[in-house]
């Protein structure tokens, strides 16, 4: 089993969810993780390391060859020097919107270089959608 944590165009509803994601994932869950949120330049997001809060959704997927997929969508390698790579993959400690600890799970986070780089905009609400870039009308816990 391959659980990732996304928070922009994998979630659920966005972009990239039907070409990468759709009919692969077994479990979809809210959630969030520590973390400081950007909009960036390209017209996507970024997460870097923090103690604000990211959120986005827990998924399940049985097949973990989608991984590679990922990588590369992500512009990551492991083969690659932290400088090379536009994200890095990291597992991060993730929590359901109540606070329950959901374990760790796989996710890409951008280090403050490349933010600044690609002219990142911080999103203070945590929730990121390309329908409203960083304009928060809702957010999936608060209906």
């Amino acid at each position: 089993m391959l659980r990732i944590f996304v928070y922009g165009t994998l979630k659920p509803g966005e972009r990239n969810y039907p070409v990468y994601l759709d009919k692969r994932v077994i479990e979809s869950l809210r959630a969030y993780t520590p973390g400081i949120l950007y909009h960036l330049s390209l017209g996507y997001p970024a997460m870097t390391t923090g103690q604000d809060i990211v959120k986005g959704y827990l998924l399940t997927l049985a097949d973990e060859t989608i991984l590679d997929k990922l990588d590369q969508l992500e512009n990551y390698s492991p083969w690659r020097s932290p400088q090379e790579n536009s994200y890095l993959r990291q597992r991060l400690q993730v929590y359901a919107p109540n606070g329950q600890d959901l374990g760790k799970a796989w996710s890409y986070v951008m280090s403050s270089t490349n933010v600044e780089k690609w002219q990142g905009k911080l999103i203070e609400s945590g929730w990121w959608t390309q329908t409203t870039e960083h304009q928060v009308e809702s957010q999936p816990w608060d209906d």
